[in-house]
């Protein structure tokens, strides 16, 4: 490996992570990408976490929301963090 991105492009067609902005979540199959990280993922997992403060407690209450989605394109500047598959080889 020579670039960062050399570890997504080992990555394509796998299942990878992907953390964006906002407490979403992302595990799906990439099946593109571009030097912006603008991405295609399949078969993807969205995790949405929310955190609320109940009014009478004061306690903070998280919240996890999941959907399925076939095929999406996640825009490059929301990417946080990007986990490729775990190699044990």
């Amino acid at each position: 490996m020579e670039e960062p991105l050399d570890l997504i492009r080992l990555s394509i067609d796998e299942r990878v992570y992907v953390k964006c902005r906002n407490d979403r979540e992302l595990r799906g199959k990439l099946h593109a990408y571009d030097q912006h990280l603008n991405m295609v993922l399949g078969d993807v997992e969205e995790t949405v976490t929310t955190h609320e403060i109940d009014e009478e407690t004061d306690e903070e209450i998280v919240k996890k929301a999941t959907r399925t989605v076939g095929m999406l394109f996640v825009r490059g500047d929301v990417v946080v963090l990007v986990s490729p598959p775990l190699r044990t080889s």
